[in-house]
């Protein structure tokens, strides 16, 4: 039996020697490497804090003492030592263990909430309840990464926690110089002296906090002298541990461009070092988004590009590269990303903002109070929009549509194919008086769906049959429905396929379209609450058209991690569910209405399949049928 097979709990830990702890290492980097790359996710973060982790878990006596994991990617080996490990094989995937800390998986964990900078404030308000409810016998304990400190929220949870001397609590600063990319700012400068010895008195002890370190985040003994130390002060502590991302895995030690991050399942036998400027090899949303921002910035010298601690993921590495002096990295600091590309076009410039969907929702304040109130000539470009898939519940983009649009003055693109994407990004950088955005899916482009005309600016796909169904695809979802159209022609109803290029404000000529139909359907992979499909509904009773409105989306709630494809179809978001349902609506029009004739035909084979009122509910529980004023239809 190897040592890793003998721990099955945290307490099993505290039996071993050091010699043991050595070895154990080596086996979880080897578990790992093994793993991860067999199912894809975080790798060089994990492999970065084994010996952090082996060393808090014998200090601290989780869950009686509270450890709590900024960006919780970095928790896989918490996970390995509170009795997870035979879960690995089916990490991220559906129904298998979260890549992040999962309340629902285990009473170790705390944070379910994946975004970066939120630990230091749990952990206060963490500590503050232990004080209040006289619980003097448990720790808390915050792991954060000097990627995390780039944002602002560490520094306000810091000023809390150094101005309660009285307050117990231990501060981790995980170390390992970067978040993706190398740490940057001042705050880089002030670590790398510290780790130098030659930084003097550092900024946590002036903010209240006790300085140690800096510890080797690799030598347990030094590890567990210092957390036991910090333990015994009974205030608040903050330990400086310097870790190496990607540690034990020499592909991941060499790799410039991120220290293996994230890994995609692959042979790890394959898997190679990559420079900083590698390309993506795929033609991803992402990939066509960052060859023609390049393109843009040659004849458009104003083009600012911006990044939160993100160039290679959100596609800005050729940018950064062609364009060194119009590239800002302000580190995983969103707000302040808004705000300054703001004060950017303020001064004449055109900046483009590149940053997952997600993310952008720590940002409203600043895109709607700067931005748009300034009517600012700010581009946003949000990648992963819509259901990212194996990251989960706090990485899936599907809220940006429902919180933006009530920006005043905001007008929002979702482009259905890579030459959409392309030709709305020139539109977007081109607009002079106020915010644009444009948001895609993560992955792959498919192939381009050219339209067969246009209507008031209205890109239509696809025209067939009576004028029966209005289909309103938003961004990727037009595919999907362009088949249902396929689909319903089978069934010998009409449908017209509709993609309006700007989402929102929407387009007034979409109610002169509704108007020639009878049923109005709209699919989105945003929430359904104050989606695309919502907006639409608003114009048409604002136009007072009467027509119904079907919209699809997914539910008000949060998805669990799985693949893309399955999440969709698990909300009833495939072309096969929505048409089923158009089916049965329309076959409900028809009921005393003079209908043409194949729907007629279709009407009484359609009333044999039928499900009851309160079975449809249950079927389709994330679609809506209402009429433009709102109710729900009969």
């Amino acid at each position: 039996m190897s040592l890793l097979e003998r721990i099955d709990q945290p307490a099993d830990l505290r039996r071993l020697s050091e010699s043991d702890l050595v070895a154990l290492a080596t086996e979880i980097r080897g578990l790992l490497v093994e793993k991860v790359f067999q199912t894809g996710g975080h790798l060089g973060p994990n492999l970065g804090v084994v010996e952090l982790t082996l060393a808090l878990h014998r200090v601290f006596d989780s869950p009686k003492d509270r450890i709590v994991w900024d960006t919780g990617h970095q928790a896989y080996v918490h996970k390995i030592l509170t009795g997870r490990r035979d879960g690995f094989d089916r990490l991220r995937k559906q129904g298998g263990l979260s890549g992040y800390p999962s309340r629902a998986e285990s009473e170790h964990d705390l944070i379910e909430n994946s975004h970066a900078s939120v630990a230091l404030s749990y952990a206060d308000g963490l500590a503050r309840g232990h004080e209040l409810r006289g619980e003097h016998d448990r720790s808390v304990v915050a792991v954060v990464g000097d990627g995390a400190l780039t944002g602002g929220m560490p520094w306000e949870a810091l000023n809390n926690i150094g101005g309660a001397p009285e307050r117990p609590m231990v501060v981790v600063l995980n170390d390992n110089t970067r978040s993706y990319a190398p740490t940057i700012g001042g705050l880089a400068a002030h670590l790398a002296a510290l780790r130098d010895g030659r930084g003097g008195f550092s900024v946590f002890e002036n903010l209240g906090l006790t300085y140690l370190g800096p510890v080797d985040g690799h030598d347990i003994p030094s590890l567990e002298s210092a957390l036991r130390r910090a333990r015994m002060l009974r205030r608040p502590v903050l330990v400086h541990v310097v870790t190496q991302k990607g540690r034990g895995f020499d592909a991941a030690e060499r790799d410039e461009l991120d220290a293996f991050h994230a890994v995609k399942p692959m042979d790890p036998q394959a898997a190679a070092p990559r420079p900083v400027e590698a390309p993506s090899p795929d033609a991803s949303w992402t990939s066509v988004f960052g060859q023609e921002l390049v393109r843009l910035g040659e004849s458009n010298p104003e083009i600012v590009a911006i990044t939160a601690a993100m160039a290679e993921p959100t596609g800005l590495l050729g940018f950064a590269k062609r364009f060194p002096d119009r590239f800002i990295d302000v580190g995983i600091a969103e707000q302040h990303a808004v705000a300054a590309a703001t004060g950017l076009a303020t001064g004449g410039l055109h900046p483009v903002v590149a940053i997952y969907a997600t993310f952008l929702n720590r940002a409203f304040d600043q895109v709607l109070m700067d931005a748009a109130l300034h009517r600012s000539p700010v581009t946003f470009v949000l990648d992963r929009a819509g259901v990212t898939g194996d990251d989960g519940a706090s990485h899936n983009g599907m809220w940006d549509l429902s919180i933006l649009q009530v920006v005043p003055g905001l007008r929002i693109a979702a482009p259905r194919d890579g030459s959409r994407l392309r030709e709305l990004l020139a539109e977007a950088v081109d607009i002079t008086d106020g915010p644009t955005l444009l948001r895609y899916s993560k992955g792959a482009v498919g192939p381009d769906l050219p339209a067969v005309g246009t209507i008031d600016g209205i890109d239509i796909l696809r025209r067939s049959g009576p004028l029966d169904v209005l289909i309103v695809g938003a961004g990727a979802m037009a595919a999907t429905a362009v088949e249902v159209a396929d689909r319903l022609a089978a069934h010998g109803i009409g449908a017209t396929v509709a993609d309006p290029r700007w989402l929102l404000p929407v387009n007034p000529g979409m109610a002169d379209l509704a108007i020639r139909h009878r049923l109005v359907v709209t699919i989105e992979d945003n929430s359904r609450a104050s989606g695309v499909g919502s907006a639409i509904a608003q114009l048409l009773r604002d136009a007072d058209v009467h027509t119904p409105v079907r919209d699809f989306g997914l539910p008000r709630s949060f998805l669990p991690h799985g693949k893309r494809d399955d999440l969709l179809s698990q909300y009833g978001l495939t072309a096969q569910d929505i048409s089923r349902a158009v089916v049965e609506q329309i076959a409900d029009l028809a009921e005393g209405n003079e209908v043409n004739e194949p729907v007629a035909e279709l009407t009484a084979a359609a009333k044999q399949e039928r499900t009851t009122k309160d079975e449809r509910s249950t079927r389709y529980p994330h679609s809506s049928r209402a009429d433009a004023h709102g109710g729900e239809a009969a």
